[in-house]
């Protein structure tokens, strides 16, 4: 199974979004741009509103069928670990394999050092082809690199060989992702990450590392981009030379996670991806559940009720909100709006602090990330919010699909 050079990940957190979605990829398809879909859902938004890795690959299948789609999709257990594995392997043909929480602890030194030897062959200067850019190598820095990512790596090799287990070679693609930590990988670690993962014989077709900057749920990229771009591309040539290097799979590319609204450097992406020919898959995740409760504001009545109750009870429950998700989140909470205030808006105030439109004065990144992380509130409303979102599907879908396509595809792939 491989994934096409181009592919994103539309996380449906209510699986009511599907058609939506795939017809903003369909509108793709039109311009002669074949991108693959990816349903993506974690163990932890599972728990969270109550569903299960099937009624995922159920919603993509009638979507698919109902939309007479004969293009790629997936579906991916999205952040998976070897803790809650089993319940993804049967449904999923994706998988995510999180590593990040073991980033840090230590293998041990027979290990260490047994990768130190296997690779000191790189010390001194690795050039990369068409870039006028060297990674100076020594051992203390095989070293540091070793202690921090290979447990973290092996971890995600055991995850892999229960996949292949149960569901045979070649039947999945497997991504790593390492992008909820609290620093970047530096180009020169994600050369010899993938040297390790190729070890574990790990046939990775995405890897998600953290990059430069800050890429914050739901809200555009915090840096400079100029450095972005950079390291970007230098990224980009690693992983070229690394399938070389290391016989890594033909399609290996770069995913970016949280990487919806990132618009100020989509542009830089946009141009790096056809410089160097390559690929990318991208997670908008949460930025479908956004635009319901954008579609359920413009429906007025029920559904602005409905849309500002969701942000009152999540400014009051904000911690528990915003915890689990601390590394994708940057919230000042002072410059969230009061309640009070919150509950007296009309649909255009509360659609002009949601839609993210930095041009428009009342624009509010930090309440659009409280209701990004605050879908909790809605799952508890069981049936009167997805009965909302049947009964305003026709304006929810509009901007859905116009959300994904005019401004996530044309941004980064057109």
């Amino acid at each position: 199974m491989k994934l096409p050079k181009y592919s994103i990940g539309t996380g449906d957190r209510f699986g009511c979004q599907g058609k939506a979605q795939l017809k903003a990829v369909m509108k793709a398809k039109e311009k002669n741009l074949d991108i693959a879909i990816v349903w993506n859902k974690s163990h932890r938004e599972h728990m969270i509103i109550g569903t299960k890795p099937a009624d995922v690959l159920n919603e993509a299948e009638v979507t698919v069928k109902e939309l007479n789609w004969n293009g790629k999709y997936y579906v991916d257990a999205d952040h998976v670990s070897l803790s809650n594995i089993d319940v993804f392997i049967d449904y999923c043909n994706f998988f995510t394999l999180d590593v990040a929480d073991i980033i840090g602890q230590k293998a041990s030194n027979k290990e260490i050092m047994s990768f130190i030897e296997k690779f000191k062959r790189y010390n001194g200067e690795i050039r990369l082809p068409n870039l006028n850019e060297h990674l100076l190598v020594n051992d203390e820095i095989l070293h540091a690199i070793a202690a921090k990512y290979l447990l973290a790596i092996k971890e995600a090799g055991r995850i892999y060989r229960k996949i292949v287990k149960k569901k045979g070679m070649n039947n999945f693609i497997t991504e790593i992702s390492m992008d909820e930590t609290s620093k970047p990988q530096t180009p020169i670690e994600i050369f010899f990450i993938l040297a390790a993962l190729a070890e574990e014989k790990i046939p990775i077709q995405t890897i998600a590392p953290r990059f430069y900057g800050k890429f914050i749920k739901g809200v555009d990229f915090v840096g400079d981009v100029e450095i972005f771009r950079k390291e970007f591309e230098l990224i980009l040539a690693i992983i070229q030379h690394a399938i070389q290097e290391f016989s890594l799979p033909d399609n290996l590319k770069l995913s970016v996670h949280s990487g919806s609204d990132k618009f100020s450097i989509y542009g830089v992406i946009n141009r790096a991806l056809k410089k160097y020919d390559a690929g990318l898959h991208l997670k908008t995740a949460g930025t479908s559940w956004l635009e319901e409760l954008i579609g359920l504001a413009m429906a007025g009545g029920e559904g602005l009720e409905i849309a500002k109750e969701i942000y009152v009870k999540a400014y009051d429950r904000y911690e528990e909100l915003c915890t689990p998700y601390a590394t994708v989140i940057d919230i000042e909470k002072q410059r969230l709006p009061l309640p009070e205030k919150a509950r007296n808006w009309n649909s255009e105030a509360f659609i002009s602090a949601l839609r993210h439109d930095a041009s428009c004065k009342d624009y509010n990144p930090d309440f659009r990330q409280l209701l990004h992380v605050g879908y909790k509130i809605a799952a508890e409303m069981g049936t009167r919010y997805t009965e909302a979102l049947r009964k305003f599907e026709d304006i929810i879908a509009q901007n859905v699909t116009q959300n994904i396509y005019e401004r996530h595809i044309k941004g980064l792939f057109m």
